[in-house]
């Protein structure tokens, strides 16, 4: 399959230009939700202001003699407060300062004894968007008479002026605000997210561009948060995967090897196959009587051969099914487990004469027999062997226990795998990990039960293990 090609992230594509953009649009939208409120309250203190004004204005009539005042002067009040006309209306009389250039008619009213946010903003945004110079008439009270109220005649033009420059310094604050806060944010971010994921990234596509090499493994910074912990899962990760792939590759050598002797090897068992089987004939019986042993050490040995080649090609065959006494089973295989002949290892089989199971009777001799060797190589002086069995429901469950040293912490972390679950010096855990292949075949399965100073326990389950029973003839299943 051909390698998909990687490119490096554009600027625009990459994960920082990303992070800025988004930072810079985050930080506007927000100032537009400020804006608009904020333009609202502006339109309404600029009115307040100048309804002061006007306000003040209004005084120098009223105490001018007779409440008159020049014309002169009146174009000074009306132009300071850039009113057309003022209307201040007391309880008992009403007071009026007018243009020579009254409008025939008012455009809009506007009241700001109403304190509405939703007509503030409606009202900001008309006098954005309407172009003309409309004239309004401006209601309010007087600050210090709540009885009293004044009235002002105005042009829009200046009030829409004085907005949009309000809105070009809000406009030009929100911008140095966002670059300022999208710059920070940026640098942030580049330091604790975007580089470690830069370097975690070209580490994965480094590694797996070439995941047996030797390569460094990625540089733990020793952060605790979710950064560091995807490091360091990273780095472990690629050292079980490594192992790992380094495992295959022994199980690739191990059978290609296995498979260049296995014929010549066969050969030369057959041929010592065939002079075995003469020396029955013999009269001498010493020879006689080791003869079989020998013979079944040769067939042993050839199976062995073919076991190994099996594993590496993963082909090992379905469980041939009969019925057997398992009693006799772990007898026999507590003939062959290479027991001392001093006797300080005893081999109890504490399995019920009468227990029957339906079972492949080779396969489950190889899984007694990989266990009993453990065991045996397990105990250094006395000990014992003790296999027992019982049914617990459907399912058989069958205990072999020594009183060995049990076994270290970094064997049971890989106890079923094989080339890494070795408890001795020389092994190559391929005993343990071909007895779980063969009851797992049988849909059960090998676990440990306990391990220490005291010895170690392995329990076998077997599902389904009930004999066939003898009906009318003929065998069927329970």
């Amino acid at each position: 399959m051909p390698e998909t090609k990687r490119t490096r992230p554009s600027l625009l594509q990459s994960l920082s230009t990303r992070l800025l953009i988004l930072t810079i649009g985050f930080v506007m939208v927000s100032e537009v939700l400020i804006y608009v409120p904020s333009m609202a309250r502006f339109r309404v203190r600029w009115l307040e202001e100048h309804i002061n004004a006007a306000h003040i204005a209004s005084l120098a009539l009223i105490e001018a003699p007779q409440h008159m005042v020049s014309p002169s002067l009146r174009r000074m009040l009306l132009q300071g407060v850039g009113a057309r006309a003022v209307v201040l209306k007391l309880p008992e009389t009403h007071y009026l300062l007018l243009t020579d250039n009254m409008p025939a008619k008012v455009d809009i009213v506007v009241d700001l004894r109403s304190t509405m946010m939703s007509d503030m903003v409606a009202d900001a945004f008309s006098v954005l968007f309407h172009g003309g110079n409309r004239v309004m008439r401006v209601v309010d009270n007087v600050p210090q008479s709540p009885n009293a109220s004044i009235e002002v005649v105005m042009d829009e033009a200046p009030l829409r002026t004085a907005m949009y420059d309000y809105s070009v310094r809000i406009l030009t604050l929100s911008v140095v605000i966002s670059l300022i806060t999208a710059t920070l944010l940026y640098g942030t971010l580049r330091w604790l997210l975007v580089r470690p994921m830069r370097q975690l990234s070209e580490s994965i596509i480094a590694f797996r561009r070439a995941p047996e090499d030797e390569q460094p493994i990625p540089v733990q910074t020793g952060r605790r948060d979710e950064v560091g912990l995807a490091q360091i899962e990273l780095a472990e990760m690629q050292r079980e995967l490594r192992a790992a792939l380094r495992q295959k590759s022994r199980l690739a050598a191990l059978g290609a090897a296995v498979s260049k002797v296995n014929h010549d090897l066969r050969n030369i068992l057959a041929t010592a196959q065939v002079v075995s089987d003469r020396l029955t004939e013999s009269d001498d019986p010493d020879v006689r009587r080791l003869t079989p042993r020998l013979i079944a050490s040769i067939d042993r040995a050839i199976n062995l051969c073919s076991r190994t080649l099996r594993f590496g090609k993963a082909d090992e065959p379905p469980p041939d099914r009969q019925r057997f006494r398992l009693a006799g089973l772990v007898a026999e295989v507590g003939g062959t487990v290479g027991l001392p002949g001093d006797g300080r290892i005893a081999w109890l089989n504490e399995v019920a004469s009468d227990l029957e199971i339906y079972a492949d009777r080779e396969q489950l001799f190889r899984v007694f027999l990989n266990l009993g060797r453990n065991a045996v190589q397990a105990i250094a002086g006395e000990g014992r062997i003790v296999v027992s069995a019982k049914y617990n429901a459907d399912v058989l469950q069958i205990s072999i226990s020594d009183t060995g040293g049990g076994l270290p912490d970094r064997v049971r972390e890989h106890l079923f795998e094989p080339f890494a679950g070795a408890g001795r010096a020389g092994g190559t855990g391929l005993g343990l990990a071909i007895a779980r292949d063969l009851m797992r075949g049988h849909g059960g399965d090998i676990r440990i039960i306990e391990t220490g100073p005291d010895g170690t326990c392995f329990r076998l389950e077997l599902p389904n293990a009930q004999p066939k029973y003898q009906l009318f003839g003929a065998l069927r299943e329970p």
